[in-house]
Protein backbone atom coordinates (compact mmCIF):
# COMPACT_ATOMS: atom_id res chain seq x y z
CA UNK A 1 0.00 0.00 0.00
CA UNK A 2 2.56 2.44 1.00
CA UNK A 3 3.97 3.98 -1.85
CA UNK A 4 6.89 6.32 0.06
CA UNK A 5 8.62 9.26 -0.88
CA UNK A 6 8.65 10.22 -4.79
CA UNK A 7 10.22 12.73 -7.61
CA UNK A 8 7.13 15.44 -8.78
CA UNK A 9 8.07 17.42 -11.33
CA UNK A 10 3.91 18.02 -13.06
CA UNK A 11 3.72 21.64 -13.36
CA UNK A 12 0.88 22.97 -15.44
CA UNK A 13 1.64 26.07 -17.37
CA UNK A 14 4.64 25.06 -19.48
CA UNK A 15 6.37 23.49 -15.91
CA UNK A 16 6.23 26.63 -14.03
CA UNK A 17 2.98 26.78 -12.16
CA UNK A 18 1.24 25.03 -9.78
CA UNK A 19 1.32 20.92 -9.74
CA UNK A 20 -0.80 18.91 -11.79
CA UNK A 21 -3.96 17.05 -10.02
CA UNK A 22 -5.66 14.43 -10.63
CA UNK A 23 -9.04 16.25 -10.61
CA UNK A 24 -10.84 14.05 -12.69
CA UNK A 25 -11.11 11.67 -9.78
CA UNK A 26 -11.82 14.35 -7.12
CA UNK A 27 -8.34 15.58 -6.15
CA UNK A 28 -8.53 19.38 -4.69
CA UNK A 29 -5.99 21.63 -3.70
CA UNK A 30 -6.33 22.49 0.10
CA UNK A 31 -3.39 25.04 0.67
CA UNK A 32 -0.42 26.36 -0.72
CA UNK A 33 2.64 28.03 1.74
CA UNK A 34 5.37 29.98 -0.19
CA UNK A 35 8.94 29.86 0.80
CA UNK A 36 9.12 26.56 2.85
CA UNK A 37 12.50 24.72 2.56
CA UNK A 38 12.38 20.78 2.62
CA UNK A 39 15.08 18.50 4.74
CA UNK A 40 15.16 14.76 3.22
CA UNK A 41 15.91 12.27 5.49
CA UNK A 42 19.17 13.33 7.24
CA UNK A 43 20.21 15.82 4.32
CA UNK A 44 20.37 19.70 5.18
CA UNK A 45 17.30 21.76 4.03
CA UNK A 46 17.42 22.58 0.29
CA UNK A 47 16.51 25.92 -1.01
CA UNK A 48 12.96 27.67 -0.72
CA UNK A 49 10.20 26.72 -2.35
CA UNK A 50 6.21 25.91 -2.57
CA UNK A 51 4.56 23.30 -0.48
CA UNK A 52 1.23 22.26 -1.93
CA UNK A 53 -1.25 20.38 0.50
CA UNK A 54 -4.05 18.08 -1.25
CA UNK A 55 -6.40 16.23 -0.59
CA UNK A 56 -4.29 13.45 -1.16
CA UNK A 57 -1.08 14.26 -1.04
CA UNK A 58 1.53 16.56 -0.11
CA UNK A 59 3.82 18.09 -2.69
CA UNK A 60 6.68 20.09 -2.46
CA UNK A 61 8.17 22.15 -5.97
CA UNK A 62 11.14 23.76 -5.44
CA UNK A 63 11.57 27.72 -6.38
CA UNK A 64 14.64 27.46 -8.27
CA UNK A 65 14.92 24.32 -9.94
CA UNK A 66 11.79 23.56 -11.48
CA UNK A 67 13.11 20.33 -12.11
CA UNK A 68 13.15 19.56 -8.24
CA UNK A 69 10.24 18.62 -6.53
CA UNK A 70 8.73 15.93 -3.98
CA UNK A 71 5.12 14.38 -3.49
CA UNK A 72 4.34 12.12 -0.45
CA UNK A 73 0.67 10.81 -0.67
CA UNK A 74 -1.31 10.46 3.03
CA UNK A 75 -1.63 6.97 2.98
CA UNK A 76 2.26 6.58 3.43
CA UNK A 77 2.44 8.70 6.51
CA UNK A 78 2.45 7.54 9.31
CA UNK A 79 3.31 10.23 11.54
CA UNK A 80 3.16 13.96 11.13
CA UNK A 81 3.97 16.50 13.87
CA UNK A 82 5.24 20.07 14.70
CA UNK A 83 8.11 21.08 16.69
CA UNK A 84 9.72 24.15 17.65
CA UNK A 85 12.25 22.49 19.96
CA UNK A 86 15.94 23.59 19.07
CA UNK A 87 17.25 20.47 20.62
CA UNK A 88 15.27 18.30 18.35
CA UNK A 89 15.77 20.39 15.19
CA UNK A 90 17.48 23.97 14.60
CA UNK A 91 14.04 25.74 13.38
CA UNK A 92 10.76 25.63 13.61
CA UNK A 93 9.69 22.39 11.42
CA UNK A 94 7.01 19.95 10.19
CA UNK A 95 8.42 16.53 10.97
CA UNK A 96 7.48 13.79 8.91
CA UNK A 97 7.68 9.74 9.18
CA UNK A 98 7.03 7.99 6.04
CA UNK A 99 6.58 4.28 5.33
CA UNK A 100 7.74 2.79 2.34
CA UNK A 101 7.65 -0.52 0.97
CA UNK A 102 11.34 -1.74 2.52
CA UNK A 103 10.30 -0.98 6.19
CA UNK A 104 10.53 -4.51 7.06
CA UNK A 105 13.30 -5.65 5.73
CA UNK A 106 15.82 -2.89 5.59
CA UNK A 107 18.68 -2.13 7.63
CA UNK A 108 18.64 1.33 9.39
CA UNK A 109 22.22 1.66 9.00
CA UNK A 110 21.51 0.94 5.04
CA UNK A 111 19.03 3.83 5.03
CA UNK A 112 21.25 5.92 6.80
CA UNK A 113 23.98 5.70 3.79
CA UNK A 114 21.18 6.50 1.04
CA UNK A 115 20.19 9.31 3.13
CA UNK A 116 23.57 10.75 3.05
CA UNK A 117 25.11 9.76 -0.33
CA UNK A 118 24.90 11.69 -3.54
CA UNK A 119 22.54 9.63 -5.01
CA UNK A 120 18.86 10.11 -3.26
CA UNK A 121 17.16 6.77 -3.17
CA UNK A 122 13.97 8.29 -2.45
CA UNK A 123 12.88 4.35 -1.81
CA UNK A 124 14.44 4.28 1.40
CA UNK A 125 13.63 7.91 2.75
CA UNK A 126 11.36 7.48 6.19
CA UNK A 127 11.56 11.10 7.64
CA UNK A 128 11.04 14.68 5.90
CA UNK A 129 10.74 17.99 7.26
CA UNK A 130 9.16 20.98 5.83
CA UNK A 131 10.62 24.20 7.30
CA UNK A 132 8.54 27.46 6.82
CA UNK A 133 10.54 30.85 6.99
CA UNK A 134 7.32 32.23 8.75
CA UNK A 135 7.53 30.09 11.98
CA UNK A 136 3.85 31.63 12.37
CA UNK A 137 2.55 29.38 9.55
CA UNK A 138 3.48 26.72 12.00
CA UNK A 139 0.37 25.67 13.08
CA UNK A 140 -1.61 26.40 10.09
CA UNK A 141 0.28 23.96 8.29
CA UNK A 142 -0.28 21.72 11.17
CA UNK A 143 -3.93 22.14 10.73
CA UNK A 144 -4.22 21.45 7.50
CA UNK A 145 -1.96 18.25 7.77
CA UNK A 146 -4.36 16.81 10.05
CA UNK A 147 -7.76 17.86 8.10
CA UNK A 148 -6.15 16.30 4.72
CA UNK A 149 -5.26 12.79 7.11
CA UNK A 150 -8.39 12.31 8.05
CA UNK A 151 -9.45 12.59 4.55
CA UNK A 152 -7.17 9.47 3.98
CA UNK A 153 -7.63 7.01 6.78
CA UNK A 154 -5.75 3.89 6.69
CA UNK A 155 -7.84 0.78 4.56
CA UNK A 156 -9.05 -1.66 7.27
CA UNK A 157 -8.04 -5.15 5.88
CA UNK A 158 -10.50 -7.87 6.78
CA UNK A 159 -10.51 -9.08 10.01
CA UNK A 160 -8.60 -5.74 11.57
CA UNK A 161 -10.41 -3.64 14.12
CA UNK A 162 -11.68 -0.35 13.32
CA UNK A 163 -10.82 2.97 15.25
CA UNK A 164 -6.98 2.71 14.37
CA UNK A 165 -7.04 6.26 13.04
CA UNK A 166 -5.99 8.91 15.67
CA UNK A 167 -6.09 12.53 16.20
CA UNK A 168 -6.43 14.52 19.30
CA UNK A 169 -7.31 17.60 21.12
CA UNK A 170 -7.84 18.39 24.87
CA UNK A 171 -11.17 19.51 24.55
CA UNK A 172 -12.10 16.17 22.46
CA UNK A 173 -10.55 13.78 25.16
CA UNK A 174 -12.06 15.89 28.20
CA UNK A 175 -15.34 14.89 26.26
CA UNK A 176 -14.14 11.70 26.00
CA UNK A 177 -13.09 11.06 29.29
CA UNK A 178 -16.59 12.10 30.86
CA UNK A 179 -16.01 11.00 34.39
CA UNK A 180 -13.81 12.00 37.41
CA UNK A 181 -11.57 9.14 37.93
CA UNK A 182 -9.53 10.40 35.09
CA UNK A 183 -8.03 13.49 34.42
CA UNK A 184 -6.21 14.47 30.96
CA UNK A 185 -3.30 17.17 31.35
CA UNK A 186 -1.89 19.05 28.23
CA UNK A 187 1.54 20.44 28.41
CA UNK A 188 0.93 24.20 26.90
CA UNK A 189 4.37 24.69 26.29
CA UNK A 190 4.97 25.28 22.62
CA UNK A 191 7.98 23.84 22.46
CA UNK A 192 6.65 20.46 22.69
CA UNK A 193 6.01 18.38 19.47
CA UNK A 194 2.86 17.25 18.95
CA UNK A 195 1.89 14.75 16.44
CA UNK A 196 -0.97 12.92 14.23
CA UNK A 197 -0.60 8.99 14.03
CA UNK A 198 -2.15 7.68 10.47
CA UNK A 199 -2.80 4.05 11.36
CA UNK A 200 -0.30 3.45 14.07
CA UNK A 201 -2.28 1.98 16.97
CA UNK A 202 0.50 0.76 19.37
CA UNK A 203 1.69 4.25 18.78
CA UNK A 204 -0.87 5.95 19.32
CA UNK A 205 -1.36 3.99 22.69
CA UNK A 206 1.70 4.88 23.78
CA UNK A 207 1.78 8.93 22.44
CA UNK A 208 -1.35 9.17 23.83
CA UNK A 209 -0.37 7.46 26.90
CA UNK A 210 2.13 10.08 27.63
CA UNK A 211 -0.03 12.75 27.88
CA UNK A 212 -2.37 11.21 30.55
CA UNK A 213 -2.18 11.78 34.14
CA UNK A 214 -3.71 8.82 35.83
CA UNK A 215 -5.57 10.05 38.95
CA UNK A 216 -6.30 6.77 40.30
CA UNK A 217 -3.63 6.01 41.58
CA UNK A 218 -3.32 8.67 44.24
CA UNK A 219 -6.82 8.46 44.60
CA UNK A 220 -6.31 4.78 46.08
CA UNK A 221 -3.11 6.44 48.11
CA UNK A 222 -5.67 9.12 49.89
CA UNK A 223 -7.89 6.52 50.44
CA UNK A 224 -5.55 4.16 52.24
CA UNK A 225 -4.64 7.13 54.25
CA UNK A 226 -8.18 7.54 54.98
CA UNK A 227 -8.72 4.55 56.11
CA UNK A 228 -5.63 4.17 58.34
CA UNK A 229 -6.41 7.69 60.30
CA UNK A 230 -10.17 5.93 61.00
CA UNK A 231 -8.37 3.13 62.37
CA UNK A 232 -5.96 5.69 64.29
CA UNK A 233 -8.73 6.98 65.68
CA UNK A 234 -10.90 4.29 66.56
CA UNK A 235 -8.14 2.69 68.51
CA UNK A 236 -7.73 5.93 70.79
CA UNK A 237 -11.46 5.64 71.51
Amino acid sequence: MAVGLRHFTARAGNGVGEPILDTDNGEELVHVQPSVSVAVGNRASESLGTLYITTRQVIWLSELDREKGYAVDFLSLSLHAFSRDPEAYPSPCIYTQIETEADEVEDESEDSDSECSEVLDLSKIREMRFIPSDANQLDTLFQVFCECAELNPEPIEEGEEEGHNWIFSADQLEDEAGGDDVEWHFSQNPTNTIGHSNGHHDLASSVLGLQINDQRFEDAEEMEQDADTGHHHQSQQ
